[in-house]
This record gives structure tokens, sequence and C-alpha cells, in this order.
């Protein structure tokens, strides 16, 4: 029976379905978890982190 993911596989999971490159063993093992909740909030949190990072680069970049 397969067991919780560790928080280094959440974000190697995660980080990788962001950049798009991701082993089939990687994905297998993603996909053997017992639950999908800390990838749901790791990811959602990676976009939002995303999201913040652009908006305070355009700021910076572009003054008002």
């Amino acid at each position: 029976m397969a067991t919780a993911p560790g928080f280094k596989q959440v974000l190697k999971a995660v980080f990788g379905a962001i950049v798009g490159v991701q082993s089939e063993q990687q994905r297998q093992q993603d996909f053997q978890s017992t639950t999908i909740w800390p990838y749901l909030v790791a990811g959602i949190l990676a976009v939002v982190a995303f999201i913040v990072l652009l908006l305070l680069l355009v700021s910076w970049v572009v003054p008002s």
C-alpha cells in the first residue's frame, strides 16, 4: 500500500508539473499516492507565489 507523499516529493512533483518536465517513474510514483491534498495545496501556493512574483516584477519595471 502506498503511503502519503513526503514534502520533497510533493515539491518535486509540483515544480515538475509547472515546468512541464517529469520522468515516467516520478509520474507513476505521484499517482500511487493515497491522497491528493498535499499536491493541491502545494500547487495552489506555487501559482499564488508565481502571480505575486509577476506582479512585483511588473510594478518594478513599469513605474506608475
